[in-house]
Formats: structure tokens, C-alpha cells, sequence
């Protein structure tokens, strides 16, 4: 297999835990990167908040390609091109929050490059921190009156059974959404229409690149599809069970140089 691109997942793949790409993988990035392989990022996170952030996590300028939002996001650095794909309905969203209105969790929307929630509390605080992404409390009522990229739902780690349990009782008969955990405390509910694997083809398809001609990185359940789809689809020792299930290879943990290991040996050695 001939790799055109690599497409990393950011959170528990690309970041060390320390909030930043090593050098090993930085160096390993910059050498794929001289050979014309394009490098872009897979993530769920919003693509305004991405852009701020490359240079505190040390890939400023080796970024190509962000897929973002979970794929409902698309920005080409190259080709100075941006796209967004199938919201979720405003009215949508609200029924989503009533749903779980009793519960002890919080909610976030990105949009900009700013978390919008509902109230202020320890939770969006702990989101907002951990994602280096400011937060804004507004009115639900006033905000969602457009349609917005994706829901978040936050809760503490010991509280996400209770959140995904509270799921399987949710449905909607005007407006389709597929929900999901994507870490440990964050459960997503977003249009089914969009995965990274969508994100992925509408992205590659700029140029001529086929989702069997790239390697990705990833982690957690949110990586699953594309990890299955991609040419070669690589999950970190520290990824979920599941991702893991549909791995060709695993690599080292993210903060062992997992990307930067397997760029060297599997894709600059040949």
C-alpha cells in the first residue's frame, strides 16, 4: 500500500497527556510530510477551536486537512476550503435536554471555537479545561433556534452508565440523531448521516485520495468507523476495546510515541 495521507484522532491518539505532540512524533509527521504524504487530523472537536490550538500543541504548519466535528466538519489548508455537513435541528437539541434534564450531568455545544452550555457548574468547568476551549453560558431557549453542529453531554467518569442507560430511552419521531460515548466522560449525540468516515471521503475527495489509501490513528469509540474503513486503521494500546476490535495494528500508548513509532518503521522505512 502506497499511504497519500495520515489522519490522526487529537484526544488520547495525537495529544501526550500532557496536552501536546512529542518530538519523535512531531519529527515523524514533518519526514512523512517531505515525502508528499498530507497529514490531517480526525476529531470530534470543532474546527475553529482546532485552529487555535496548533500551536500550543507543537503542529503548527503540518496540519492539511482537519476533519472536525466528528466529521460533520471539513477545513483543507491547502486548498483554503471549508464545509459543514448536517446539523442537528435546533428543536431536536431541546427535546435531547429535557430528556435528561433530571440527571446530574451538563451539556456543551461547540460552535466557533467556544463550548455553549446551559448553566455554569464543575462540569463544563472540567470540559472546558481539559479542551483548552473557553465556555459561554446562554439561554437554550434564545440559542437554538438555528440548527448546531453536535450535542455534548458531560457527566463524572463513575456517572456514564447512567447517562448511556438514560440513552437507549430516547427517541425523537420528527428528527433522526445517533448518539455515542466518546470518552470516558463525554456522550455525543449528533446526525447518523455523519461520521469521521463521511468527513473522511468528502475531505480525501479534494484530493483524488481514496479512504483506502491512508493510514489512520485512533482511540476511542468514535474512531471505530474509520479505523474499520481506513487502508490501514491503527489504534493505541490505551484505545477502547472496541476500536481495538477492528485494529490492523496497535501501537504504543499516547504518550509513548504510538504515531510517531509506527510513521518510522511502517511508513518511512519503506
Amino acid at each position: 500500500m502506497s499511504v497519500k495521507a495520515i489522519m490522526c484522532d487529537i484526544d488520547g491518539t495525537l495529544l501526550c497527556s500532557k496536552g501536546y505532540v512529542t518530538p519523535i512524533t512531531v519529527e515523524a509527521i514533518k519526514k512523512a510530510r517531505e515525502k508528499g504524504i498530507l497529514f490531517g487530523l480526525s476529531t470530534g472537536r470543532d474546527v475553529n477551536s482546532i485552529q487555535t490550538l496548533l500551536k500550543d500543541w507543537h503542529i503548527d504548519g503540518l496540519v492539511d486537512i482537519i476533519v472536525g466535528t466528528g466529521g460533520g466538519e471539513i477545513y483543507d489548508y491547502k486548498l483554503d476550503t471549508y464545509k459543514e455537513q448536517y446539523p442537528l435541528d435546533g428543536q431536536l437539541i431541546q427535546n435531547i435536554v429535557e430528556h435528561y434534564q433530571d440527571m446530574k450531568v451538563n451539556f456543551a455545544i461547540p460552535e466557533n471555537g467556544i463550548l455553549y452550555a446551559p448553566k455554569d457548574d464543575e462540569l463544563i468547568q472540567m470540559l472546558s479545561k481539559a479542551d483548552h476551549v473557553p465556555y459561554k453560558v446562554v439561554n437554550y431557549d434564545e440559542y437554538l433556534t438555528k440548527p448546531k453542529p453536535k450535542l455534548i453531554i458531560v457527566c463524572q467518569e463513575d456517572y456514564m452508565d447512567q447517562v448511556i442507560a438514560r440513552s437507549q430511552t430516547f427517541h425523537n419521531d420528527q428528527f433522526k440523531s445517533s448518539s455515542l460515548k466518546t470518552a470516558s466522560v463525554l456522550y455525543e449525540y449528533m446526525d447518523p448521516r455523519v461520521t469521521k468516515t463521511a468527513g473522511l471521503i468528502e475531505a480525501l475527495k479534494l484530493h483524488d485520495i481514496d479512504i483506502k489509501d491512508i493510514v489512520t490513528f485512533g482511540d476511542a469509540d468514535n474512531d471505530y468507523d474509520m479505523t474499520l474503513n481506513a487502508g490501514v486503521g491503527v489504534v493505541m494500546a490505551n484505545g477502547s476495546e472496541k476500536t481495538k476490535s477492528v485494529a490492523d495494528y496497535i501501537t504504543d500508548d499516547n504518550d509513548h510515541d504510538g504515531i510517531g513509532h509506527y510513521i518510522e518503521k511502517f511508513i518511512l522505512d519503506k
